[in-house]
């Protein structure tokens, strides 16, 4: 039974920290979100500025890390670099059904502790009906797309994706 025991804790003490569905190293401690650039032609002005809110909301609610300006473990960066409205799903004789808006974000990721960097392009969209302006639904849209390029990148980030 003590042989089972010391096993046991040889054994967790090895793994790293496991935090709702994270993998963070027991050693990393604190993050930083520096504020994204706006390189999207015709993008709203507060577009990079709401992204980086949502990321650092995002990790200080769904790890254990702390968010530290100065020396930070973790660091995230880049920019907004698409922000498009394209036309989709034509019909037979008629013009597109849908229209599509389209946004792409480049993270860049540095971790000091365990010595890794990576930079993604992320990028998501949301259909919306044609008859539809933009300007009522614009909000919402954003939302959805950023819900999911936020979880894509927590993941890259913290999930061993």
């Amino acid at each position: 039974m003590r042989l089972l025991s010391l096993a046991t804790i040889v054994l967790l003490s090895s793994c790293t920290l496991s935090f709702k569905n994270t993998s963070i190293s027991p050693e990393v401690e604190h993050f930083y979100v520096g504020t994204f650039d706006l390189d999207a032609f015709s993008a709203p002005p507060t577009l990079a500025i709401v992204w980086t809110e949502r990321l650092r909301d995002k990790i200080l609610q769904d790890t254990r890390l702390r968010y530290e300006e100065t020396d930070p473990h973790i660091a995230f960066s880049g920019s907004v670099t698409r922000y498009a409205v394209e036309s989709v799903a034509p019909q037979q004789g008629e013009g597109a059904a849908l229209n599509r808006l389209e946004i792409g974000i480049r993270v860049l990721y540095e971790n000091t502790v365990d010595d890794q960097e990576w930079t993604n392009t992320f990028t998501f969209f949301s259909d919306f009906d044609r008859t539809q302006n933009l300007a009522d639904i614009e909000d919402e849209l954003i939302e959805v797309i950023y819900d999911q390029m936020l979880e894509d990148v927590f993941n890259k980030a913290f999930a061993n994706w």
